[in-house]
């Protein structure tokens, strides 16, 4: 499945120049891929629209902002990962403080470079480890194939990232965080609305279920029918 297209621009303002009071929502999102994919240059690119093509390997980041989202200001963290996973025959070894990771955020970003073909391969594996830990499958994953400037030093064929998110049921789409800033502010808005559904479907669900039902009014009518029966043997 192709990400949907996105119209409507998506505003982001800096927390000291955000209205007073609580958001309206908090979301948490991860992005997991493995080392020098552009996770962090995309998170970056998100969160001040700015590319910075170097970084240090890092070992976990947590981003905080409050975005406005569809009118609502939406309080945002983002977990940059290390890329410190490997991969033996389709079998991913997680560090514990990945998997921590997993269980904390709510969406995710499955990323890896179009000219990295190993960092192809470590999407599945994440992938199924996500949901081991979240088996509902409502649970938004987003596959970006990153770097699609580079089609000199192209690994990974759009077709293949495609095939593989349709066998994942999940989304997709090739970015170049480098040249479109657009690309990257679709992915995690959209990451976004996913994940505020779901808490609106979430928090619908707890409020059904928190209502005992109302006992039913005794039928007065069988009460007379008991209380003639009970009457009645008593005379016999």
């Amino acid at each position: 499945m192709r990400l949907p297209s996105m119209s409507q621009p998506f505003l982001l303002s800096p927390i000291a120049e955000c209205p007073p009071g609580p958001p309206s929502a908090q979301v948490r999102l991860a992005v997991l891929g493995a080392r020098g994919v552009g996770k962090s240059a995309m998170i970056v690119r998100f969160l001040t629209k700015r590319f910075i093509g170097d970084y240090e390997p890092n070992t976990g980041n947590l981003y905080s902002r409050l975005v406005h989202l569809d009118g609502d200001h939406v309080a945002v963290e983002i977990q940059d990962t290390p890329g410190c996973i490997q991969v033996q025959e389709d079998c991913v070894q997680v560090p514990d403080s990945l998997s921590r990771c997993v269980k904390w955020a709510e969406g995710f970003l499955l990323v890896y470079s179009i000219t990295d073909y190993s960092s192809y391969q470590s999407v599945q594996p994440l992938y199924q480890h996500i949901r081991k830990v979240h088996p509902d499958a409502r649970t938004p994953v987003i596959i970006v194939g990153n770097k699609a400037d580079l089609l000199h030093a192209r690994q990974v064929q759009a077709k293949e990232g495609l095939q593989l998110a349709d066998e994942l049921g999940s989304l997709f789409l090739e970015i170049s965080t480098s040249e479109d800033s657009q690309g990257v502010c679709d992915v995690f808005q959209y990451l976004c609305k996913e994940v505020s559904k779901l808490q609106h479907t979430g928090s619908t669900d707890r409020r059904r279920s928190s209502i005992i039902p109302r006992p039913k009014s005794p039928n007065m009518q069988d009460l007379k029918r008991r209380f003639k029966q009970a009457l009645s043997s008593k005379v016999k």
